[in-house]
């Protein structure tokens, strides 16, 4: 799921969440930091529409790796880093 080319976009994603204040321009609301990207902010950064962000988004949602956050009528996506380090845990013992 994460090695396919369009795995490679998500794991970007992830990476760019890591630091979002240095991989995305300033919001008109919410803390990048604190609160989250918006999808366009992230399609803006792939280069495609927000609806294929979206899906990557919410792919990455669904296995518990971001978290969303709603302000006003956005979505707000932020890494969830214990989930993070509790996958990278099973995978270290070889799960």
């Amino acid at each position: 799921m994460l090695r396919t080319p369009t795995g490679e976009w998500r794991l970007a994603i992830l990476e760019w969440l890591k630091d979002p204040a240095a991989h995305f321009r300033p919001q008109r609301h919410g803390d990048p930091a604190e609160d989250g990207v918006t999808a366009d902010a992230v399609a803006g950064k792939l280069g495609v529409p927000r609806s294929v962000a979206e899906n990557h988004l919410g792919l990455l949602v669904n296995i518990g790796l971001l978290r969303t956050k709603r302000i006003r009528w956005r979505t707000y996506y932020r890494r969830d880093e214990m989930r993070i380090a509790e996958v990278a845990r099973m995978f270290e013992k070889g799960w």
